[in-house]
C-alpha cells in the first residue's frame, strides 16, 4: 500500500525547503535575546546620549565574559549574514560592539533588524553581500573600507603612526587553509587582486616600543589592530581600548579555551610580551546621523 501525501503538506514543505534556500541571514533566536539585552543595558547606562566611544567600549565591556567561539561566522556555502553573539573571536567582538553602538546612537528603540543591517554593512565591502571575497577579511582592507564610508577614521598617522609597508598575501598563498578559495578558483582570483590593492595602499603603524609615547592620545574605545611579522599578513589581533588605573589597556577575545577580557598588562606592555606582535593601528568610530522621524502630513 502507497502512502499518500497530503497536496496541503506538498505545498508545506516546498516552501519552508524554498524559504530556507533563500534565507540571506542565519542566527539563533538567543542572538537576538542578547541584542535586546544589551538595549535594556544601554538604556540603563544612559548610554544613548554618551558618545559613540563610549557606547563602544560599555557594549564591549557587557561582553567579558563571553566565550571564545571560532570560525562562528563561517557556512562553507553562499555566503550568508552568520551572526553569533554568544560566541566571539577577536574580530567579531569588535565587529558586533561597533554594530550596537551605531543602532544605539542611530534609533531611540532600534530593532534586532537594524542590527543585522548595521553587520552587514560592516562585515561586507561597501555593505553588500556578493560572495565570500565580498567580506573585508583583512582587517586593513575593512580599515580603508569602513573609512571610505564614513563609519571609521583611522588616526593611527596623526598620533605618531609610520609607514607600514608590507606585501599582502596570506589568504592566497594559503587557499588550502580557506574551503571557499580551495573549491572556486575565481573567489581566489579575487582575493589575489584585493590583496594587491591592499599592499598599494598607504597604511601607518605605532611601532612597538613607541606604543606608550602614544597612549595618551588613544581614547576609550577605539579599536585597535595588531600589526604582526607573519608573511603576507596585516593584522594578527583586533581588540578595544579601555582605560584601567590611568592606563590603556586591550579588551579582546585572546583565543580558544579563553573568555572576553581586559588584559593584565597595559597596551604597550603586552604588544611587547608577544614576540611576532610589531605594533598597533588605531581607528575611532565617526558618529552616526541619527534617524529622523517621520511625520505624517496633516
Amino acid at each position: 500500500m502507497k502512502t499518500q501525501i497530503h497536496p496541503v503538506l506538498i505545498l508545506f514543505l516546498f516552501a519552508f525547503v524554498l524559504n530556507s534556500y533563500a534565507q540571506t541571514e542565519i542566527y539563533e533566536p538567543a542572538d537576538s535575546i542578547i541584542f535586546s539585552e544589551k538595549i535594556e543595558f544601554a538604556k540603563k547606562e544612559n548610554l544613548f546620549d554618551k558618545p559613540i566611544n563610549t557606547v563602544l567600549a560599555e557594549i564591549a565591556k557587557s561582553f567579558i565574559g563571553t566565550e571564545y567561539g571560532a570560525h562562528t561566522i563561517e557556512n562553507y556555502e553562499a555566503e550568508k549574514l552568520k551572526i553569533n553573539f554568544r560566541n566571539l573571536d577577536c574580530y567579531t567582538l569588535v565587529e558586533t560592539s561597533l554594530a550596537i553602538a551605531r543602532v544605539i546612537k542611530k534609533k531611540e528603540n532600534p530593532a534586532f533588524g537594524d542590527c543585522l543591517n548595521e553587520i552587514r554593512n560592516i562585515r561586507y565591502r561597501n555593505g553588500e553581500i556578493k560572495n565570500y571575497a565580498s567580506r573585508l577579511h583583512y582587517f586593513t582592507d575593512w580599515i580603508y573600507d569602513l573609512q571610505k564610508r564614513g563609519i571609521i577614521r583611522d588616526i593611527t598617522r596623526e598620533i605618531g603612526g609610520v609607514p607600514y609597508d608590507k606585501e599582502i598575501n596570506f589568504m592566497s598563498e594559503h587557499v588550502l587553509a580557506y574551503p571557499q578559495l580551495n573549491e572556486d578558483s575565481s573567489l581566489a582570483d579575487s582575493i589575489r587582486e584585493i590583496e594587491k590593492n591592499i599592499s598599494a595602499r598607504e597604511y601607518f603603524y605605532i611601532p612597538q616600543d613607541e606604543i606608550a609615547n602614544a597612549e595618551s592620545k588613544i581614547n576609550l574605545g577605539d579599536i585597535i589592530a595588531i600589526t604582526t611579522d607573519i608573511d603576507g599578513l596585516d593584522i594578527s589581533h583586533v581588540g578595544i581600548a579601555v582605560r584601567k588605573n590611568k592606563r590603556i589597556h586591550f579588551l579582546h577575545a585572546p583565543n580558544i579555551g579563553f573568555k572576553v577580557q581586559i588584559s593584565e598588562l597595559p597596551l604597550a606592555d603586552y604588544i611587547k610580551s608577544h614576540k611576532r606582535q610589531t605594533g598597533i593601528m588605531v581607528v575611532r568610530a565617526i558618529e552616526p546621523a541619527k534617524a529622523t522621524k517621520l511625520r505624517s502630513e496633516k
